[in-house]
């Protein structure tokens, strides 16, 4: 039962069952070969049709990182970045850093006025908080290691999404109406998220199914080196941020060795520095280990009581320890 822990820390989805002993629990989705989940149905389609073209799994995580870009980008996009953790089925893992980096003109008062106060919102809004972006090398650097299908291939439905459009849901209409404030300041000149969007609406990415397109033909440089980057540079330094034209050409993708450790029997894979992911995770669970959870009670108050404690801890030592993984981040 204790091994169950493992699935609430990692999951945001919780399912509330009333027990009936005429029906089966209900187990989600379960499939014989392979499956792909992601935060847009959109997006794991296309994955899934990746799949279904011969692709592996490398291929479909880059068409379903691609098209979240384009139908989630609240939680990725190609201004950002990401980690990556693998296992292969021979057992062989790995991990990827692809987040993104602090410009080289950045230091460590940039956010503070001359007498060293914070500047409000310098750091969150705006180009100024904007670091040199990392998806678009890492998703190459995956296909570039581990792809099987051509990248033109698994760039193209994300193209054709871009300029088909995604459909507005609920949810996301209420968070452009939450944000379209900051889109205004932020930006000077409209952008699609200006305007009054509403569910089963349908948003069309012109701009972005050209830089796409831009991309799917001249590669990862493209976005690095090429025409895009200059237009990103030019658009930054307009703005008042710090990405230039060289940051972005210097801008590398490592390959790191992941975080293991061992819970209740189980061997755990998880990212390792820069993120700070895989050390809390490690120590979080190693604290709630000695404690008979199985026999607390699921949400019971004193299992939520240790759990909370060892967060609690865990992520103080990673407050106190943050800084100096964001100059290591900067100064690789």
């Amino acid at each position: 039962m204790k091994k169950l822990l493992v699935l609430l820390i990692f999951t945001t989805l919780f399912i509330q069952c009333k027990k009936e002993e005429s029906k089966p629990i209900e187990q989600g989705l379960v499939t014989n070969k392979a499956m792909v989940v992601s935060a847009r149905e959109e997006a794991s389609k296309i994955g899934t049709a990746i799949l279904k073209q011969g692709g592996n799994a490398f291929d479909a995580m880059v068409a379903t990182e691609l098209a979240l870009a384009v139908s989630y980008p609240v939680a990725g996009n190609l201004g950002g970045g990401g980690f990556m953790v693998y296992r292969k089925n021979d057992g062989t893992i790995g991990g990827l850093d692809y987040r993104e980096k602090a410009p080289l003109s950045s230091h460590k008062n940039m956010y503070l006025d001359d007498e060293g106060n914070i500047i409000e919102n310098k750091s969150l809004l705006g180009a100024t908080a904007v670091g040199v972006p990392g998806t678009i090398a890492g998703v190459f650097a995956v296909h570039k290691k581990f792809g099987s299908l051509p990248i033109e291939v698994i760039l193209q439905p994300v193209i054709d999404l871009a300029k088909r459009g995604v459909i507005v849901t609920k949810k996301q209409a209420a968070r452009i109406k939450h944000y379209q404030p900051n889109f205004l300041k932020a930006n000077k000149e409209p952008i699609p998220f200006d305007k009054e969007w509403k569910e089963n609406d349908s948003i069309k990415y012109p701009a972005l199914a050209a830089t796409l397109t831009r991309i799917q033909k001249n590669g990862r440089d493209e976005f690095y080196k090429g025409e895009t980057a200059k237009k990103l540079a030019a658009f930054m330094q307009k703005n008042g941020g710090y990405i230039t034209e060289e940051d972005l050409a210097k801008y590398e993708a490592k390959w790191r060795t992941p975080v293991t450790f061992m819970y209740d029997g189980l061997k755990i894979i998880s990212m390792s520095p820069p993120s700070s992911g895989g050390i809390c995770l490690a120590q979080i669970l190693k604290a709630v280990e000695p404690f008979d959870l199985d026999t607390y009670g699921h949400n019971s108050a004193k299992a939520i009581q240790v759990i909370t404690e060892a967060e609690r801890r865990a992520y103080a030592d990673r407050s106190n320890f943050d800084k100096q993984r964001i100059y290591i981040k900067k100064n690789e």
